[in-house]
């Protein structure tokens, strides 16, 4: 099974390469997601190893685009990722989940906002 870093799929996002498909509770999305990501609430389903649940939704997820899988921590959203494979999706998920990307856009901004105060302040 497929995974993928929070950095690869950042240059996917910025490429326009990629369908991030997060399974978390819509609650969670609507809190906090990645920016252009798409919500199908199926985080409980796939959680209990329901993995059918998602099977109602594959008209909502394009076949002709590289589809990553999001969860919190990336467990539940590897289920995820397995059901898309079985039905011929190209589907790798988040390394990390919603979790890891956070953290990753956190250190990104705080790259930046650090080398702009070097470039500025003496």
């Amino acid at each position: 099974m497929s995974r993928i870093g929070p950095s690869e799929l950042d240059d996917r996002l910025s490429s326009d390469n990629a369908f991030v498909l997060d399974v978390r509770p819509a609650a969670h999305y609507r809190e906090d997601h990645i920016e252009g990501s798409y919500n199908v609430p199926v985080y409980d389903d796939l959680r209990r190893g329901d993995t059918e649940s998602l099977d109602s939704h594959l008209a909502e997820i394009p076949d002709d685009q590289a589809v990553v899988t999001v969860c919190k921590a990336g467990i539940v959203a590897r289920k995820a990722t397995a059901r898309l494979d079985e039905r011929g999706y190209e589907a790798t998920t988040l390394t990390g989940g919603f979790t890891g990307w956070r953290q990753y856009r956190e250190r990104t901004i705080l790259y930046r906002v650090a080398s702009l105060l070097r470039r500025f302040v003496p």
